[in-house]
């Protein structure tokens, strides 16, 4: 990981479906709608000014392991996520 990665473990509330996210320091998404929000410039940091919805457009697999994409609804701006176990399946199949 880079050393501008900050872990934060926070809890919050999924600004799209409303559930209650219990984080992990890694979290940084929805696990039921897979929606994120764009706070972040360098993961955890808390930086970004836009604090728009980041809407998940597309699902990749790279090095074996799928990757979310997600793009704001505010801004336009495009990032890259891990799946994580815990995330909605039936959910990641529609994105691809």
């Amino acid at each position: 990981m880079s050393n501008l990665f900050r872990k934060k473990k926070e809890n919050f509330k999924c600004e799209n479906c409303g559930h209650e996210v219990k984080g992990n320091g890694y979290t940084n998404h929805c696990p039921i709608c897979l929606y994120s929000k764009h706070v972040d410039i360098f993961p955890g940091d808390r930086l970004e000014k836009c604090k728009g919805l980041m809407k998940p457009i597309s699902v990749d697999k790279k090095d074996g392991e799928y990757v979310l994409i997600h793009k704001c609804i505010k801004c336009g701006v495009e990032k890259r996520n891990k799946v994580s176990k815990e995330d909605n399946f039936e959910e990641i199949i529609k994105l691809s």
